[in-house]
This record gives C-alpha cells, sequence and structure tokens, in this order.
C-alpha cells in the first residue's frame, strides 16, 4: 500500500505535469476553444484509455525488472534519470507554442474517443516517461511492486483527466492567455524543468 505522502507527493507532480504545454493538453485546448468542452472530455477520455495501456505494460515490466537483478535495477535508474535530465533541459529551451485555429468541421464523438486512444497509445514517449517516472515512488517494502505502479497510474490517470477536463472547459480564456502571453508558457516549462531536474535526482539516489 502506498502511503500518503507517497501519494500527495505523486499527485502533485503529475497535476503540474499535465498542465505544461504539450501535444496532449495543447490538442484538447485548441478542439475544446474551437468546437466546445464536450469534445475537449471526449479527446479527454481517449487520451486516458491509452494512459491505461501504458500504466499496464510498465508496471509489469518494471516489476520484472526490479525481481531480475542489482545491475537491471540501476540500468533502469541511470537511463530513467537521464531521460528526466533530458527532458528538463527541452523544457528549459522550450519556447512559445503557436495554437493554431481551423476551419475544418469536428470529428465526431467517437472517432475523437480514438483520436485520443491512438495519439496516446501510439506515443513512445509516454511509456518511456512512465518508466523514468513512476519507479522511484515504488518501494518493494511495501509489497508487489506491479500494484503500486497500477495505483500510481490509476492516480496519474485521475489528474489527468481533471486537468485536461478543466483545460476543455476553461478553453476559451486559456486559449487567449497561451496565445498572448509567451512569458506564461516559458514559466510553466521551466517550473517542469525544475520538476524534471528534482525528479531525475530522487531516481539516481533511490535504492532497490
Amino acid at each position: 500500500m502506498l502511503p500518503l505522502d507517497t501519494i500527495l507527493a505523486f499527485a502533485g507532480a503529475a497535476t503540474l505535469l499535465a498542465w505544461v504545454p504539450g501535444p496532449d493538453n495543447l490538442f484538447v485546448l485548441t478542439q475544446s476553444a474551437l468546437y466546445g468542452p464536450r469534445l475537449g472530455v471526449t479527446v479527454t477520455l481517449g487520451l486516458c484509455a491509452g494512459l491505461v495501456i501504458h500504466t499496464v505494460a510498465v508496471a509489469f515490466g518494471v516489476a520484472a525488472i526490479f525481481q531480475t537483478s542489482q545491475i537491471a535495477f540501476d540500468a533502469l535508474k541511470m537511463i530513467g534519470a537521464a531521460y528526466l535530465i533530458y527532458l528538463a533541459y527541452k523544457s528549459f529551451l522550450a519556447k512559445p507554442q503557436v495554437l493554431e485555429s481551423s476551419d475544418q468541421r469536428p470529428l465526431p464523438m467517437h472517432a475523437m474517443f480514438l483520436r485520443g486512444v491512438v495519439m496516446n497509445v501510439t506515443n513512445p514517449k509516454v511509456a518511456i516517461f512512465f518508466l523514468a517516472f513512476m519507479p522511484q515512488f515504488t518501494s518493494p517494502d511495501r509489497g508487489s511492486i506491479a500494484v503500486q505502479m497500477l495505483m500510481l497510474g490509476a492516480i496519474f490517470i485521475a489528474c489527468a483527466f481533471v486537468s485536461f477536463s478543466l483545460v476543455s472547459v476553461l478553453a476559451g480564456s486559456l486559449s487567449r492567455w497561451l496565445r498572448n502571453s509567451d512569458r506564461g508558457q516559458i514559466w510553466l516549462n521551466r517550473v517542469a524543468g525544475l520538476i524534471f531536474v528534482g525528479l531525475a535526482a530522487k531516481l539516481a539516489t533511490a535504492h532497490r
């Protein structure tokens, strides 16, 4: 079972990262701004359904690595920390994103849901991020690593759903702010960079 402090720390980091401008939340934002919050929530449901698949795959994969050997664990730890540092580097250098408008009519709701699923499942960066992000919040002393990872995945999905749904509801105001505030986007990315650095340091010093 995950302790409360771990749950709160993980949920806080997951929520902050969900608000950093990226392909998924910007897609939700633009679709919601153009066609209404209902469509944005539909896309969000699709993205979260894709996260379920990544969570299951990563949970059992990481559990196997933990049980294999210290060398395998150390290799995963160093690779994960290096990837988080890379994400921090990209975040610090990220330039403001340009939000495009569109005159095209939206796809039907079920098609937008499927698009969300496909966008998420076919993005290997999601699985890599989960591999780097979630293991540092687990511990063999708390029981099954796979179960802990599934719980963390569920928390991450809940945070992403709530955050992206709020993006959908607030799409009009958020879209205008992001279009007109390059500085706001830059600061959001810098906050993300600091989070990634902290997570990398935590992962690099983790013990099996």
